[in-house]
């Protein structure tokens, strides 16, 4: 087995090598030439379409686009080479629009652009170990000047709170309505935001006085999981491949990446920390944190954590979750739902 497929196999427990497909509709009139297409390609590749023309129509132009955004007008039947290093990561919908003798027919096709990073294997030292909350189903940790804070999860029993990590000692905690299961933080622009899990709603809170002062609904049909920020925008996690762009001013999803290791993607992205550019992402049920570079998805890095198992006591369903970066000592502190202790840690080749 190649080492990035042992390294997909840690996030994903079984190597699913997504072959994608060519899904060609066709028209009676035009076609792709489905042999020239691939199912997958990288993105150093260049997409090649050729338009078949089985009834010998006269041709005055081709309308070629991607993800319905127009990519080329080709003249007659003039072929379409695009380079494919400015496409994000996931599938792509082809369309070809023929205008012909005073008509125009469409054909489409689908393919899937993966990774061509072959992710590294990080190794961690544990610098300290701290007590956590054993009764604390964690979904988010961030430190916010210097104090650590974490989120929970689960109906009737969600709230985020303020402590002392040396000691446990809490602060100040808030707690969430009841009817609602608590999800990711991230602080931005002098504000505390939460999500909720299957709700569609998030909270704004004071960062300093941790006061609820709106809240607002998802721009998109997902779900709420981790969140982090680069000082401008929020990043959230779906509990699928997806990362989301969100503006904090608006509340609007503006764009999103998906998460590719090699040709396989990493479903399940879960708590997100923006560390020295990359995201570091757990991945639901996977005793590993995958770092992602931001621009394209692509894992280049994994960090197999299952030896923190061995140093607590937990059953198999308290997973590891809660990544947070302190700027003061430079280092990372992980922990996951009910465990009864916290790591603080540094990465290294």
């Amino acid at each position: 087995m190649k080492k990035h497929n042992l390294l997909s196999f840690i996030l994903l427990g079984t190597l699913l090598s997504n072959c994608g497909d060519t899904k060609n509709r066709e028209n009676s009139i035009f076609n792709f030439d489905s042999s020239k297409i691939s199912a997958q390609y990288q993105p150093q590749e260049t997409l090649d379409l050729t338009i078949l023309n089985p009834k010998s129509k006269t041709v005055d132009s081709i309308v070629y686009y991607i993800n319905d955004t127009k990519i080329k007008t080709a003249k007659g039947l003039e072929n379409l080479s695009y380079p494919l290093k400015d496409q994000k990561l996931g599938y792509q919908n082809i369309k070809a629009l023929v205008y012909f003798e005073g008509e125009n027919a469409e054909t489409t096709a689908r393919i899937e652009v993966v990774s061509n990073v072959t992710p590294k294997l990080l190794k961690y030292k544990i610098v300290n170990t701290y007590p956590h909350d054993i009764k604390s189903f964690t979904e988010g940790l961030e430190f916010y000047k210097d104090t650590l804070y974490e989120s929970t999860g689960q109906n009737g029993n969600s709230y985020f709170r303020k402590y002392d990590y040396k000691t446990g000692k809490v602060f100040k905690q808030v707690d969430m309505d009841t009817a609602h299961f608590g999800e990711g933080i991230t602080f931005i622009n002098g504000k505390l935001f939460q999500l909720t899990w299957q709700d569609k709603i998030g909270y704004i809170y004071n960062a300093n006085t941790l006061k609820l002062e709106k809240t607002f609904a998802y721009t998109k049909e997902i779900e709420g999981w981790g969140m982090t920020n680069d000082g401008k925008n929020i990043y959230q996690s779906d509990g699928t491949e997806k990362i989301w762009k969100m503006d904090p001013a608006t509340q609007k999803m503006v764009d999103y990446i998906n998460v590719y290791s090699g040709n396989s993607k990493i479903k399940a992205v879960n708590e997100l920390e923006l560390i020295d550019g990359k995201f570091y992402a757990n991945i639901w049920q996977k005793d590993a944190i995958a770092v992602i570079n931001p621009t394209n998805g692509a894992v280049e890095g994994i960090i197999d954590m299952s030896g923190l198992r061995k140093l607590i006591h937990v059953t198999p369903e308290d997973v590891l979750n809660g990544i947070a970066y302190n700027p003061k000592t430079k280092t990372i502190f992980v922990t996951g739902k009910n465990w009864d202790k916290m790591f603080e840690i540094t990465v290294s080749e």
